[in-house]
């Protein structure tokens, strides 16, 4: 993993990070949005304390364990990753409401016309206010956005000290298990 000095980080807010994806994926995971060395790098998930890469392998979604910089290889997997919000920020608490309900409506844009099976929101509260849905919980959503269903998975960023990454892949394993019928 590259280092980077505090001013590349900086920088690294004016970046766009492109999505991984195409269409008719089996699940299309949407982080919140991407941190500094996500922007960084221009890979997913790339902070070394976030979880999500263990924890798709640990669910069974890819055979062994991915580094964010072969994310092209989820798309062989039939799984692509986008965002809410595009914006770049440190900290997700730097995001506006209108930034989560205006991501709301482009990812409901993005997944018409992407149309994957499922659509898995990484973050609760980030699906509750993109979404208007204030008790959302983990799990699958009664809303679909045309045929695509929805599941509300845990955050894997490494703040959060709710789950582990063994309950968090317990979670994505449902998910898969659902995307797999």
């Amino acid at each position: 993993m590259p280092r980077f000095t505090k001013a590349e980080l900086e920088a690294a807010r004016d970046r766009v990070v492109p999505d991984v994806v195409a269409d008719g994926l089996r699940v299309l995971f949407c982080g919140i949005n991407p941190g500094l060395m996500t922007a960084a790098t221009g890979h997913h998930f790339a902070r070394p304390g976030n979880r999500f890469w263990p924890v798709l392998h640990l669910s069974g979604f890819t055979p062994r364990l991915l580094a964010p910089a072969e994310q092209q290889e989820l798309l062989g997997y039939g799984l692509g990753i986008t965002n809410v919000v595009a914006r770049p920020t440190a900290r997700a608490d730097e995001l506006s409401a209108e930034e989560y309900r205006e991501g709301g409506r482009l990812l409901t844009a993005k997944v018409e016309r992407l149309r994957p099976r499922w659509l898995a929101v990484v973050g609760v509260t980030a699906y509750r206010v993109a979404f208007d849905d204030r008790t959302a919980r983990v799990g699958p959503q009664e809303r679909t956005i045309g045929d695509t269903r929805v599941w509300v998975l845990p955050n894997p960023s490494g703040l959060n000290a709710h789950w582990t990454a063994a309950t968090m892949a317990e979670e994505y394993a449902r998910l898969r298990r659902a995307a797999e019928e």
